[in-house]
């Protein structure tokens, strides 16, 4: 039987099925399901907001997931590529692969900004790594600073050119060490190493919060069943959130798909990879939350959860300079592994587009991301005033950062999505569909009814709130 990544002869593809299910969870978890599912779901509903939620992986994130993973398996190539063989043979028209390459360039954008955030957090590191060495394991974080001393460590770095520009540079340059180095060679050793070393710094921090925080009051903020919360709107977050926590509409799961061999059951791979995500995202409540609650402040959403609150939160704890340090290199690695993922796919364009070397490919994509990085980096400083779009109603007041993150969740990866179920669901050949999905019987009717008409509906809904917010309040 072929190897998970003898996809086809000389090809660098996954050595095993574990592989690429690590790489995968690694592309799909982020700062999203350690800061912001969290924050919806306590603020949102509590336990109805996360059974919504649930739902909504199960019913709209699960089916795009597989689409997307047997589109790139079926071509074995980079996205478009993939999506145009599939076209063609399906006797549909081979522009279907603008799809994929609006994904491409939404990997490519996101992978931007996004480093720009995990150099944020590298910062973070080496606070806390400073602080450690400066105190010792005896107290809190930060000793004698006050809590806006703390808190406006994080106003004061992003207003930092140099600074931020520099750990941008520093975290794409990590980002390409492990691209440059190939499937096997270098994404599938991150995705086997850093994972697995994930999960025990988040079970770990979490054990410790259940029994030095406010364990108690996390579980009835999180599970307490308020369904008189869960609104038009509220829904509606939820089943963006749900799509988004999978990382789709960026190709990527399209990419990570062209180099699994034909022994890997597509269906029952998805599974484990929406499970995993969906659990890391409650679990990131249940290590975040107790620490705030213990420290008496409140769970504040977004990036100030992690980059002030939780700061001044350590400063609260014994040995908090150590749990802070753990913390952010947990988050660094969830933070590389969907970097790494983000490279990949316009690396992969670019080597098959133009036949270009891996390396050539991953370079010319890394300054691409650098400049328009350093763009991002100074949006929150020197260029705060700079908005790009500003002309039009939904980048009104938006600096480039804030632009470009606009532009892709907001626009650019629904519509990808979108067009993806469309395709899978009503244009490719269902034969050809059905030989790579790995379903058969009940399930397999139930998953193409959800492609063909709630995942086009539910998308479609995303896409509209997403551009037009005031439709729903």
């Amino acid at each position: 039987m072929a190897a998970a990544g003898a996809s086809s002869a000389g090809k660098d593809g996954w050595s095993s099925k574990t592989a690429f299910v690590l790489a995968a969870i690694g592309s799909a978890v982020g700062l999203g399901n350690l800061v912001r599912f969290p924050a919806e779901a306590g603020s949102n509903g509590g336990g109805a907001f996360v059974l919504f939620y649930i739902l909504c992986i199960v019913l709209i994130g699960l089916p795009i997931l597989l689409a997307e993973t047997l589109i790139g398996r079926h071509g074995q190539a980079s996205a478009p590529q993939s999506y145009r063989k599939l076209a063609e043979q399906s006797g549909a028209s081979k522009a279907w692969g603008g799809v994929a390459g609006l994904g491409v360039l939404s990997a490519f954008i996101v992978l931007s900004f996004y480093c720009v955030l995990g150099g944020w957090v590298l910062n973070y590191i080496w606070l806390f790594l400073s602080d450690l060495f400066t105190t010792g394991l005896s107290g809190g974080a930060f000793q004698g600073a006050s809590f806006e001393e703390v808190e406006g460590l994080f106003p004061s770095m992003i207003g930092n050119g140099p600074l931020t520009v520099g750990m941008d540079f520093l975290f794409l340059g990590l980002t390409l060490l492990f691209v440059w180095r190939g499937v096997s060679g270098g994404i599938e050793v991150a995705a086997t190493w850093l994972m697995p070393i994930f999960f025990v710094l988040l079970v770990a921090i979490t054990i410790y919060g259940a029994f030095g925080g406010a364990f108690s009051q996390t579980v009835s903020y999180l599970f307490t069943f308020e369904p008189e919360k869960l609104t038009g709107p509220i829904m509606l977050a939820a089943v963006g959130q749900a799509f988004f926590s999978l990382s789709l509409g960026v190709a990527g799961m399209v990419t990570y798909g062209a180099y699994v061999g034909r022994d890997v059951n597509l269906a029952g791979t998805s599974v484990i990879i929406a499970g995993a995500d969906t659990a890391v995202a409650l679990i990131a409540g249940l290590c975040i939350f107790p620490i705030v609650f213990a420290a008496g402040l409140e769970p504040n959403g977004g990036l100030g959860l992690m980059f002030q609150t939780l700061p001044h939160a350590f400063q609260e704890m014994p040995v908090g300079s150590l749990i802070g340090l753990l913390f952010f290199i947990m988050v660094a690695f969830a933070a590389l592994t969907s970097s790494i993922a983000l490279m990949e796919v316009p690396t992969a364009w670019v080597k098959d587009k133009f036949g270009l070397s891996r390396h050539v490919s991953a370079i010319l994509v890394t300054l691409g991301a650098a400049v328009l990085g350093a763009l991002s980096a100074l949006s929150t400083g020197s260029l705060a005033d700079f908005h790009p779009l500003g002309f039009i109603p939904l980048f009104e007041g938006q600096g480039v950062l804030d632009t470009l993150d606009t532009l892709t969740s907001r626009v650019a990866m629904p519509i990808t999505a979108l067009l993806t179920a469309v395709f899978v669901g009503w244009i490719a050949d269902k034969r050809l569909i059905d030989s790579e999905n790995g379903l058969s019987g009940g399930l397999h009717v139930f998953w193409r009814f959800l492609v063909c008409w709630l995942c086009p509906i539910a998308l479609f809904a995303i896409l509209v709130a997403g551009i037009f917010p005031s439709i729903i309040g």
